[in-house]
C-alpha cells in the first residue's frame, strides 16, 4: 500500500501536468492572429479541471459497473451453492426408509425443478427416476413398503399439474419424461399436454386404474411399446391425437380395460403393430378419425374385444392388415365411413367375430384383400351402402358366415372378385339393391336390382 498510493499520485500528478501543458498549447494555437487575445492561465486551468472531472466521471461509472457484475457473480454462485444443497437433501430425503420423509423429498424437488429452470430436467428426471425403481404391490411378498404407493401416486399427481398448461413459467410440457419399465397400479394424468418431447412408458405395467383421460398429444413421441396391461382400467377417453406418434407397438392386452372412447385423431400415428389381445376390452367407440394413421399390422386377436362402434372416419388410414384373429370380438357396428382407408388386407380370420351391423359406407374404402377367413362371422348386416368401396378380392371363405342381411345398396362399389367360397354360408337375406349400385360378384350367384 505505501508503494502503491505513492504511485498513483505521482501518475495522477503526471497526467494532470501533461493535461495543463496539452490544453495550454490547444488554446495558444486557437488563439493566435490579429484581434484574438492571449489566453489566460484562468481559462487553462478551468479547462483542465472540466476534462478532469469528466474522466473521473467516467472512471467512476467503470467501477461501479464492474462492482456491480461483481457482485452480481458473488450472488449467483451463492445462489448456485444454495440450489446445488437444496437438491442433495430433497434427493436424500427420496432415499430415506420412512414414507413421510420420502414424500417431503418428493415436493422438495419438484419445489426446486420450479426455481432452477437451469437444471429442471435433472429434477425432473430424479422424479421419473423415482417411478422406475422396483416396486412391490403385495403386502405378503419381500420388499413391501408401507406407504410407498402414496409416495408413488403423489409423484404422479405432481408430473400431471406440471403438464396442464404450456403457457406457463413452471411448465414440464416440452421436457423429457422417462417411465420406462416402471410399474402402475395407478395414477392420473389427465388433462396433460404431451408436446415436443419424448415420453417413455415403454415396458411398463398397468394392473390398476390409470387416466390420461382429455390428454393432447400434439407433437413428439410418446412410447408405450411392449407395456403390459393385465388389469384394471387405463383410460384415453376424450383425448386428442393431432400430431407426432404414439406408440403401442409390441404391447400386450391380456386383461382389464384400455379405453380410447371419444376420442379425436387428426393426424400424426398411433400405433399398436405386432400387439396381442389375449383378454380384456379395447375402446375407440364414438371416436373421429379425420387425419393421421392407426396402426394394427400384425397384431393377434385371440380373445379379447376391440370396439371401435359408432365412430367416424372421414380421412384416417386404420390398418388391421397382416393380423390373425382367433377368437374375440373387433366390433364397427354403427360407424361411418364417409373417407379414408381401414384395411384388413391378408387378414388370417378362424373364430370370433368382426362386427360392421349397422354402418354407413358413403365414402372412403375398406378393403378385405386377399385376406382368409375359415371360422367365425363377419357380419354387415343392416349397413348402408350409398358410396366408397368395400373391397373383398381374391377371399378365401372356408366357413363361418359372411352376412349382408337387411342391408341397402344404393351406391359405391363392392368387389368379390377373384374370391373363393369353399364352405360356410354368405348371405344378402331381405337386402336391396339399387340400380346405381356397383356390385362385382365374382363367383357369387348375383342378387338382381330390386331398387330402382
Amino acid at each position: 500500500m505505501w508503494l502503491v498510493a505513492p504511485g498513483a499520485l505521482l501518475l495522477v500528478a503526471l497526467a494532470t501536468y501533461g493535461l495543463y501543458h496539452g490544453t495550454e498549447l490547444l488554446l495558444a494555437s486557437e488563439s493566435t492572429g490579429k484581434g484574438k487575445k492571449p489566453v489566460s492561465v484562468q481559462d487553462v486551468i478551468k479547462t483542465t479541471v472540466t476534462v478532469l472531472t469528466l474522466i473521473g466521471a467516467v472512471l467512476a461509472a467503470l467501477y461501479a459497473y464492474r462492482k456491480q457484475l461483481l457482485d452480481e457473480g458473488t450472488s449467483h454462485r451463492a445462489d448456485a451453492t444454495q440450489l446445488t444443497e437444496r437438491y442433495t437433501k430433497a434427493a436424500e430425503q427420496l432415499g430415506h426408509e420412512q414414507a413421510a420423509v420420502r414424500l417431503a423429498g418428493v415436493y422438495a424437488m419438484a419445489r426446486l425443478a420450479d426455481d432452477w429452470p437451469e437444471q429442471r430436467q435433472v429434477c425432473v428426471d430424479v422424479l421419473c427416476a423415482y417411478l422406475r425403481m422396483p416396486y412391490e404391490t403385495e403386502p405378503s411378498e419381500a420388499g413391501f413398503r408401507h406407504g410407498e404407493r402414496e409416495v408413488r401416486l403423489t409423484v404422479i399427481r405432481i408430473i400431471r399439474s406440471h403438464l396442464q398448461d404450456p403457457a406457463e413459467a413452471t411448465t414440464w410440457c416440452g421436457r423429457n419424461l422417462d417411465f420406462t419399465g416402471a410399474t402402475f397400479d395407478g395414477g392420473d394424468f389427465s388433462g396433460s399436454t404431451f408436446s415436443g418431447a419424448e415420453v417413455l412408458f415403454g415396458g411398463a405395467m398397468f394392473s390398476g386404474r390409470v387416466s390420461f383421460t382429455g390428454s393432447t398429444f400434439s407433437d413428439g413421441h410418446v412410447v408405450f411399446s411392449g407395456s403390459t396391461f393385465s388389469g384394471g382400467q387405463v383410460s384415453f377417453s376424450d383425448s386428442t391425437f393431432s400430431g407426432g406418434r404414439v406408440d403401442f407397438r409390441g404391447s400386450t392386452f391380456s386383461g382389464g380395460q384400455v379405453f380410447f372412447s371419444g376420442s379425436t385423431f387428426s393426424g400424426g400415428q398411433v400405433s399398436f403393430g405386432g400387439s396381442t389381445f389375449s383378454g380384456g376390452q379395447v375402446y375407440f367407440g364414438t371416436s373421429t378419425f379425420s387425419s393421421g394413421r392407426i396402426d394394427f399390422l400384425n397384431s393377434t386377436f385371440s380373445g379379447s374385444r376391440v370396439y371401435f362402434g359408432g365412430s367416424t372416419f372421414s380421412g384416417s388410414q386404420v390398418n388391421l392388415g397382416f393380423s390373425t384373429f382367433s377368437g374375440g370380438e373387433v366390433d364397427f357396428g354403427l360407424s361411418t365411413f364417409a373417407g379414408g382407408q381401414v384395411g384388413f388386407k391378408r387378414l388370417a380370420f378362424s373364430d370370433g367375430e368382426l362386427s360392421f351391423g349397422g354402418s354407413t359406407f358413403s365414402g372412403g374404402r375398406v378393403d378385405f384383400g386377399s385376406s382368409s377367413f375359415s371360422g367365425g362371422q363377419v357380419d354387415f348386416r343392416s349397413s348402408s351402402f350409398s358410396g366408397g368401396q368395400v373391397g373383398f378380392r381374391s377371399l378365401a371363405f372356408s366357413d363361418g358366415e359372411l352376412s349382408f342381411g337387411g342391408s341397402t345398396f344404393s351406391g359405391g362399389r363392392v368387389d368379390f372378385r377373384g374370391s373363393s367360397f369353399s364352405g360356410g354360408q354368405v348371405s344378402f337375406s331381405g337386402s336391396q339393391v339399387g340400380a346405381a349400385a356397383s356390385i362385382d360378384w365374382g363367383p357369387l350367384p348375383p342378387v338382381p336390382a330390386n331398387q330402382p
